[in-house]
This record gives C-alpha cells, sequence and structure tokens, in this order.
C-alpha cells in the first residue's frame, strides 16, 4: 500500500512538473503584444494569434488549479479541464473593454474546474442549484475555521454566504455522507480500495412491483384449491357432479338446475336440496380443516 501511494505521488509530481516546464516554456505576453494578438483573433479569427494567446496563458491555469488540489481528483485531469475554460474565454474575449485577458478568462477557467469537480467528487452529484455550488466550494474552507457546526455557526455561514440556514444542513450532510455501493467487492475486483460488505441492492424496493405478494396470492391459491379438492372428495358421485357442474366447469357456462335434473331423473327441486346440502358440507369440511 505504501509503495503504491509512493508511485501514485511520484505520478503525481511527474505530470506536475511535465506541465510546468511546459507552460513556462512559453513567454508572458506585454499588455501591448497580448491585445494586438487578441484584435486579430477578434477581427479575423486568426487562429494563430489564439494559439500564441492559450499556450502563455498557460501557467495561470496551472496555479488556479493547484487551489483545488484537496478535493483528491487527478491533477493534470483539473488543468486540463482549466485549459479548456482558457480556450473557450479566448475564443469570447473582447480586446475593447481595456482589461487583461487572465482578467477575463480567470472566471472561465474556475468555471470549468468547478464543473469539473462537482461531477467527479462524488458518484452523485452533491450541488446543482446556485447556492448549493456556492456553499460547495465555501464551506470546506468555513468548516476548517469552525470545526463541528452548532446552530449559532450554521446561521453564521448561511448569512455569510447568502443562503438560507436548512441549505447550510443539508449541504453539510452532503459533503459529510460516503457513497454506499450496489455491490459487495470480491478480492477478484479491481477496485480492492473500496470498503466490503456495504451493499444497497438488498434494501432497494421496486413500489411498481411487489414480488412478495404474487408469492403470496399463488401461494393462498394452491392452498385454497387443495382445500377444496379435499373436500369434494368426501362428497358422493352425484353432489360431486352437481356442484362441478354448477360451479366448477370452467369450459362450458353454469349448468341449470333443469338439465341436471333430466341427467339424473329427478326435479329441479331436488337437485336444488342436493347442491345445498353439498355446499354445506364442503364448508363445513373446509373450517374443519384450516
Amino acid at each position: 500500500m505504501i509503495d503504491k501511494m509512493k508511485f501514485s505521488s511520484i505520478k503525481f509530481l511527474n505530470v506536475l512538473n511535465t506541465c510546468m516546464r511546459t507552460s513556462n516554456s512559453f513567454p508572458i505576453l506585454s499588455a501591448r503584444d497580448e491585445k494586438k494578438l487578441a484584435k486579430k483573433l477578434f477581427k479575423n479569427g486568426d487562429l494563430e494569434s489564439a494559439k500564441i494567446l492559450i499556450l502563455s496563458h498557460l501557467r495561470f491555469v496551472i496555479h488556479i488549479a493547484k487551489n483545488y488540489s484537496g478535493y483528491g481528483l487527478p491533477q493534470a485531469d483539473l488543468i486540463q479541464e482549466g485549459n479548456i475554460g482558457l480556450m473557450k474565454s479566448v475564443k469570447k474575449f473582447n480586446p475593447y473593454l481595456g482589461v487583461r485577458l487572465i482578467s477575463f478568462a480567470i472566471h472561465w477557467i474556475k468555471s470549468e474546474i468547478h464543473e469539473y469537480v462537482l461531477r467527479n467528487w462524488r458518484i452523485v452529484k452533491v450541488a446543482t442549484t446556485k447556492s448549493q455550488r456556492k456553499l460547495f466550494f465555501n464551506l470546506r474552507k468555513t468548516k476548517k475555521k469552525m470545526g463541528w457546526f452548532n446552530k449559532r455557526e450554521i446561521t453564521y455561514v448561511a448569512q455569510k454566504l447568502g443562503v438560507k440556514n436548512k441549505d447550510v444542513i443539508e449541504m453539510e450532510s452532503r459533503m459529510s455522507a460516503k457513497d454506499v455501493f450496489f455491490h459487495n467487492y470480491s478480492e477478484d475486483d479491481d477496485t480492492k480500495e473500496y470498503p466490503k460488505n456495504i451493499s444497497s441492492i438488498p434494501f432497494l424496493k421496486d413500489k411498481l412491483s411487489d414480488f412478495t405478494y404474487g408469492i403470496e396470492k399463488d401461494n393462498w391459491k394452491k392452498h385454497a384449491k387443495n382445500k377444496l379438492n379435499l373436500a369434494l372428495s368426501c362428497l358422493d358421485k352425484r353432489s360431486r357432479d352437481i356442484i362441478y357442474s354448477r360451479w366448477l366447469d370452467k369450459s362450458k357456462k353454469k349448468n341449470t338446475l333443469q338439465n341436471i335434473a333430466k341427467i339424473y331423473g329427478i326435479s329441479a327441486e331436488r337437485v336444488r336440496q342436493l347442491e345445498k346440502n353439498a355446499m354445506k358440507k364442503l364448508r363445513l369440511t373446509i373450517e374443519n380443516n384450516k
């Protein structure tokens, strides 16, 4: 583990040193040269001028990106995101406004780095609204000075940052919480540094489908069917045939008392009496076999 940490730190220093050497190899432009190149780009879309403006300001991107090293993200990626912000600012820079390019570009550089940090700091994005973004990047600084928050300190932070107390409480809970993984990681996983025995899948619930209800319903149907078959077996053949013809034969329509009476050569009233007695026997048998 120590060797891995040493390798990571060496790799980080090598990337940073390479970036710094590359950026320092391009000279800083004077205000006059910068304005001249910016005008060429602004008026004529001169890409060579844009290239020189970007390369001469790479050192400033590295300097800004260093301030975000505490978020645990690769420094090379932070620098790259800052470079994207620099390129966007060069494209939109107006040399006739009377400001230096870096004064304009710093906001674009920070904006791109902020977006990258918010997307990658956690698996789930922790800040989406304007007030949440403000809190995310300022709450860490405030907490270092104040430690644990109480009600008075929450009010102080909310007033200082111009947000509501509930926003401060919510953001602090988001930042202090840890990511919970869906799957347990085995020894064969490449990501062995993740904690084991943490899984959310057993606790997830699909509200649109309740398989336990389906299983319970199927079991109940089987149970009821078995009890009915047992109760039917206790009846004589004629009574069983009457109940089946009248209520259980799904392939045909419900048979009438008159039709059954003709089959057995008895009156319809007698069929009704037999049916009634058979239903009583079924009910008693089922109730006694709970």
